[in-house]
């Protein structure tokens, strides 16, 4: 992340709603924190002004499940808790796809092994690829293509 911006991500903070942005890399960490000031009306519609939500708003968010999976999946899902959690790191939009036109990253009942990419979430026009912390077979994706996510909030389901 460059010195600009650092910048845009500053104004962005400081003209809207947000409360707090942060950003960590391998490199670096970024905490902003805004003051909650009234929107500027003057500026121009941005993308994430919808992305942030209360604290007090119940994290869990389950997307609808594609047509293709049988209800068998769904409730065996709900009821077993030996499936680890792939959570997103940062607020952002999350992209099933790296670009419009290529293949989505992994589907429903792919195997991915630890360090695989499973997704990007975008920030401030950065993509930052979302990677596997461990081996196992996707059993649920819980997050529609092109949809805001939180700081934290579960975006994959996996088998260890």
């Amino acid at each position: 992340m460059n010195f600009k911006q650092i910048q845009q991500l500053i104004k962005f903070v400081s003209k809207t709603d947000v409360a707090e942005v942060n950003i960590e890399n391998n490199n670096f960490k970024i905490n902003i924190k805004g003051s909650k000031s009234k929107v500027n009306e003057a500026s121009a519609p941005i993308v994430q002004q919808s992305v942030p939500i209360p604290i007090q708003t119940p994290q869990p968010v389950v997307a609808p499940t594609p047509i293709s999976q049988p209800d068998k999946i769904e409730d065996s899902v709900s009821s077993n808790d030996s499936y680890k959690t792939i959570k997103s790191p940062i607020i952002g939009t999350f992209y099933r796809k790296p670009s419009p036109d290529k293949d989505v990253f992994v589907n429903v009942g792919d195997t991915v092994n630890e360090g695989d990419t499973l997704c990007v979430i975008e920030a401030m026009k950065l993509f930052n690829e979302i990677e596997s912390d461990f081996s196992g077979k996707i059993v649920k994706i819980l997050v529609e293509d092109a949809s805001p996510v939180e700081f934290d909030q579960p975006l994959f389901l996996i088998e260890p």
